[in-house]
C-alpha cells in the first residue's frame, strides 16, 4: 500500500518540481528581459539629452572664454570697472542659465566647468586691479586677453576638451 502511494506520489512530485524550475526560469527570463527593454528604452530617452547637457556646457564654455565675452560685451566709451561688472555679469547670467546641467553630465564634468568658469571670473577680477577703475575698458580688455593667453593651461579649451572626451565615451 505505502508501496503504491509512493509509485503515484514520487512521479507527481517530479513533474510538479520540473513545471516549478521551468516555470521559475520562465519568469526570472521574462523579468530579465522586461528590465533590458526598460533600460534600452531609458536610453533612448536620456541620451538626446544628455548630448544636448554637454553642448550647452561646451557652448556655455565658449561664451564665457575672455575672447568672446568681451567682444560681445564691451561696448565703446565703456570704462574699465563698467567693463568688469559688465562681464562678470554676463558670465553670471550664463552661469545661472546653465546650471541644470549638472543632472546629465557626471560630477567630474561639471567640475571641470564650473572650475573654468570660476578661473575666468578669477582672471577678470586680478586684470581689474592691474588697470585703474576710470581707464577705459580696451585697456581692461587688453589686459585680460593678454594675461590669457600667456597661461599655460587654458581654462575653458581645458574643460571643452574634458566635455568632449565624456561624449565619445558615451557613445
Amino acid at each position: 500500500m505505502f508501496a503504491e502511494i509512493l509509485k503515484i506520489t514520487i512521479p507527481a512530485l517530479m513533474v510538479f518540481l520540473a513545471g516549478y524550475l521551468a516555470l521559475r526560469i520562465l519568469i526570472k527570463n521574462e523579468t530579465q528581459r522586461q528590465k533590458t527593454e526598460l533600460m534600452f528604452n531609458t536610453i533612448k530617452v536620456s541620451l538626446p539629452i544628455r548630448l544636448q547637457a554637454y553642448e550647452r556646457l561646451i557652448l556655455l564654455m565658449e561664451r564665457i572664454s575672455p575672447e568672446s565675452v568681451i567682444v560681445r560685451v564691451n561696448k565703446k566709451g565703456m570704462l574699465a570697472s563698467d567693463l568688469q561688472s559688465a562681464l562678470l555679469g554676463n558670465i553670471r547670467a550664463e552661469w545661472e542659465h546653465n546650471l541644470s546641467q549638472q543632472l546629465y553630465v557626471s560630477n567630474e564634468a561639471w567640475e571641470m566647468v564650473k572650475n573654468a568658469k570660476e578661473n575666468i571670473v578669477k582672471l577678470i577680477n586680478i586684470c581689474s586691479e592691474k588697470v585703474a577703475p576710470n581707464d577705459s575698458s580696451f585697456d581692461l580688455s587688453k589686459k585680460i586677453l593678454e594675461t590669457y593667453a600667456e597661461l599655460e593651461i587654458n581654462p575653458t579649451s581645458l574643460a571643452i576638451e574634458f566635455l568632449k572626451k565624456e561624449v565619445k565615451d558615451i557613445l
